[in-house]
């Protein structure tokens, strides 16, 4: 790429943020990042990157920000499961992604790699792995943060299509590894279980992947994807039982044997919501993971492999990754 202009990253003091940032830095990139004046800064302490203060939500403050910028990497969003007024998911995700994405094509962003999520495809009771051709409207996805992500994925779409909009957008599966902050929901549920406290699970699955080999497809894909095409940046497709059992295994844990029905979880949710509205933390159980656990969430990298050259690594080692790093902070006995 030619590293003339800036780059500016939004999202940096989270998760896969910290990671596409990281990633810029190491191959000499002059990066920006965007920082609420009330984040958490310990994902980019010490990184050589200027960081400017600004909120998705105020569309004039985001003008310094991409002040002297070519590429922009539009990674943040409000990713939680569970919100005491779900509105506050879907405003945050639909009204930030379509601020940025306007002021980018004021300040004349040569290219764009927009965050998107596998939560805007639609899958299927088969389990079958799906691909960037299932396409889910808002309506079709459950929870609050699926709808949001579903929005603005169509929301960019629009804009490429209608106002030339140079993005491409990039769907991670289920990013892990180290630097989960938070943490994501499936950080939670690796600390749950490296701490021997989920004694059961439901029979659904995931697509696992590390957090670093996401950061490394978005940076091919502002490199070699198409503009208005969807990637999905994957790893591999684990029942839940089986990550379950190698958590346990990297921290010398018996694994959980205890397969639980959906259906009987549902008054466990709602009562966890309830204390939830009370308390203001999130809760760990939701009914609307009870609905998407409904599904096994595999994913086809494919796409991705044969025009990006992505490639991921094992799951394997972003679970040990994930591990050791929340060891380090003291999150995991």
């Amino acid at each position: 790429m030619n590293s003339s202009g800036k780059t500016l990253v939004t999202g940096a003091t989270g998760f896969v943020g910290a990671a596409v940032a990281r990633a810029l830095i190491a191959r000499g990139e002059r990066v920006v990042l965007l920082a609420r004046a009330t984040s958490a800064r310990g994902n980019i302490e010490g990184l050589d990157a200027e960081v400017v203060v600004g909120d998705l939500r105020d569309a004039v403050s985001l003008r310094a920000a991409l002040r002297g910028v070519e590429r922009l990497y539009h990674v943040a969003a409000d990713y939680r499961m569970w919100a005491p007024d779900p509105r506050e998911i879907i405003e945050a995700n639909r009204v930030g992604t379509g601020n940025i994405m306007a002021e980018a094509l004021r300040a004349g962003v040569s290219r764009i790699v927009y965050c998107s999520s596998v939560a805007t495809l639609k899958l299927n009771e088969q389990g079958r792995p799906v691909d960037e051709t299932s396409p889910a409207a808002p309506d079709q996805a459950i929870g609050a943060y699926k709808r949001s992500k579903t929005i603005a994925e169509r929301l960019v779409e629009k804009m490429v299509a209608e106002q030339g909009l140079p993005a491409v957008i990039v769907n991670p599966s289920t990013p892990i590894g180290p630097r989960d902050i938070k943490p994501t929901p499936t950080g939670r549920v690796i600390v749950e279980a490296a701490s021997g406290r989920m004694p059961g699970y439901v029979d659904t699955g995931l697509n696992l992947v590390h957090v670093d080999d996401v950061a490394a497809g978005h940076l091919a894909a502002m490199e070699r994807g198409r503009i208005g095409e969807r990637y999905i940046l994957g790893g591999q497709d684990a029942p839940l039982g089986q990550m379950l059992g190698e958590i346990a295994a990297l921290v010398g844990r018996k694994p959980p044997k205890l397969k639980m029905p959906r259906a009987p979880l549902f008054p466990l949710a709602y009562g966890a919501e309830a204390v939830a509205r009370l308390t203001r933390k999130e809760p760990f159980l939701t009914a609307d993971a009870l609905r998407m656990a409904k599904y096994r969430m595999y994913f086809s990298s494919k796409k991705a492999e044969r025009e990006l050259g992505y490639h991921a690594r094992p799951y394997a080692e972003a679970l040990a990754d994930a591990v050791e790093w929340f060891r380090e902070k003291g999150m995991v006995a």
